[in-house]
């Protein structure tokens, strides 16, 4: 009995053999729960993925977390569940990634990493930048070369110029670094393995970057207007003016012949509300790389996009959870992005009709049925369910549609479920929460089947390239009247260039893009005005 009461003793006391089994019996169980909680961790993506599709039509489907080789496998996975996860919650991709695009990705990776910030070679070049002016003989870029985005307003025009200013340094062998005092860390993880995108805050120039205008000694618009900038004086710094307010001196960045003077300066300081990559397509020097990079070429912001926005996981947490809740047993998904350029932040009842006649005129959403009309019952096919992801500022929008579904059943007996993830009534740029709530939304609206969007809307432009979605444009309404058509197709995934400049780099006023280069376009929505890629692969340069 005192063997019972005293477990030690009861355990001495059991044969040699009796104790080497239950020795080796509890070692298994402990190997077993530690290799089960191991296993737990590789699988949860996994489980995610199977999850987050239930009763959907893509239920199983092959996973490429990393989207063709677009992505490097060199990241902490929980550290930005996004960047792999986002593969979960998107078809499998019909555009494929060029190896030449792949392989210029992993060089410029390692570029970073030897010129970023901390590094040698970044102190090196930062203690140039309090010399004014530099002789281009004495080889004064040194060997790394930087391009500073400054952010400016609206979440929208940010990612936009962000893709085109890494794609401007992709092409020149630059190092991008990105304004940091805004909310960019708290919208989007570091794209860069083992080093950092973000402009330390010690930066020489940083009391000085919000001051840039285009009558800053250094914009280069200005020195070419004041003849103060040559082959033989190059100076430590450029500031490029890229806004929508540029004049044609700024829009002279474009030309090839003042490339070869710009590419000699070490550091170039850049403000920019604009899309401005069509315009690099037509420039002869970044031509033939550019086709090599993306040989299907309305697909280069949606490459880009994918490359380098991955949400933060308190965004993604946003995404994820309206997804899972409201999107993803929804046989099919219909976004409708509604952005109203008016003084007057209400509702516009011209504009919810446009909508509705837009969707029924695409055949984008069923009918409602008359009133009095019986409800349709098909036999032979169920009916399907059919979620509509509306973003807007405004709540009504959502509301009077989700009416309309519910008070009448459509005429084909499917569902309609009508969702809006946030209403906020006024737009609050560098708000941090109302812009993590905007890119969410974005990124939502990137995740449908099918798209509507609003003509010249940078955050409608944000979600087609994301999606690679060729949307319908709501056109712009004049004297507050329903379009008629109210809406049309767009031919390209890429965003609009909104205001290029209006003739080519030998002044030739009115100059047709199209004779240049068969595929720049102007854009569906700005048809006397503004250029975009589409993809033509009839014409060969």
């Amino acid at each position: 009995n005192n063997y019972f009461k005293s477990p030690v003793k009861f355990f001495w006391a059991l044969s040699m053999k009796t104790k080497l089994m239950i020795t080796i019996f509890t070692c298994l169980l402990l190997w077993s729960v530690m290799l089960l909680l191991s296993f737990s961790n590789i699988f949860k993506h996994q489980l995610l993925g199977a999850t987050i599709n239930v009763g959907s039509k893509d239920s199983v489907k092959p996973r490429d977390k990393l989207l063709g080789g677009l992505l490097t496998a060199d990241f902490d996975e929980d550290s930005c569940l996004s960047r792999y996860q986002s593969s979960l919650y998107r078809k499998p991709s019909p555009y494929r990634t060029s190896e030449y695009l792949v392989s210029k990705l992993r060089d410029y990776e390692m570029l970073h990493k030897r010129c970023g910030p901390g590094t040698d070679a970044y102190k090196r070049a930062t203690e140039k930048l309090g010399h004014d002016h530099e002789n281009v003989g004495d080889s004064s870029a040194g060997e790394c070369k930087y391009i500073v985005w400054v952010a400016v307003y609206g979440l929208g025009n940010r990612i936009l110029t962000l893709a085109s200013v890494f794609l401007y340094a992709l092409l020149t062998e630059r190092i991008i670094l990105v304004d940091q005092r805004k909310d960019i860390s708290d919208l989007f993880c570091e794209p860069f393995p083992g080093t950092s995108w973000l402009l330390p805050l010690d930066f020489p120039l940083m009391g000085q970057i919000d001051s840039f205008n285009r009558e800053y000694s250094h914009c280069y618009g200005t020195m070419l207007k004041n003849h103060t900038i040559n082959s033989t004086t190059i100076p430590s710094h450029l500031y490029l003016h890229l806004l929508h307010d540029y004049r044609d001196q700024d829009k002279m960045f474009f030309c090839q012949k003042d490339q070869s003077l710009i590419e000699t300066v070490p550091w170039l300081v850049v403000k920019s509300n604009l899309y401005f990559i069509p315009s690099l397509w037509l420039n002869p020097s970044f031509q033939t790389e550019l086709i090599k990079l993306f040989p299907q070429k309305d697909t280069v912001f949606y490459h880009l996009a994918r490359y380098l926005f991955h949400p933060t996981n308190q965004v993604w947490g946003m995404v994820t959870r309206s997804y899972n809740a409201y999107l993803s047993r929804a046989d099919e998904i219909l976004g409708i992005q509604i952005r109203v350029f008016s003084r007057q932040t209400k509702y516009f009842q011209h504009v919810m009709n446009q909508i509705v006649a837009c969707t029924q005129r695409e055949k984008l959403l069923p009918e409602a049925a008359a009133q009095g009309e019986s409800q349709v019952t098909n036999t032979s096919n169920p009916p399907k369910l059919k979620a509509v992801l509306v973003t807007s500022l405004n709540p009504e929008y959502s509301n009077n549609l989700k009416n309309m579904y519910w008070e009448r059943p459509t005429t084909t007996g499917d569902i309609v479920k009508v969702y809006q993830p946030s209403r906020e009534r006024f737009q609050q740029t560098d708000k941090k929460l109302h812009d993590q709530k905007a890119l969410a939304e974005m990124y939502l609206l990137s995740l449908t089947d099918k798209l509507i969007t609003s003509s010249s809307s940078t955050f409608g432009y944000v979600a087609q390239g994301l999606g690679g979605l060729k949307p319908w444009i709501l056109y712009t309404p004049k004297k507050f009247k329903t379009p008629n058509p109210p809406c049309g197709r767009g031919v390209s995934m890429e965003p609009c260039f909104l205001t290029p400049p209006a003739h080519g780099c030998e002044a030739k006023k009115g100059i047709n893009t199209a004779k240049i280069v068969p595929f720049v376009r102007h854009c569906e929505d700005l048809r006397h005005y503004g250029l975009k890629l589409v993809d033509d692969n009839k014409y060969e340069l």
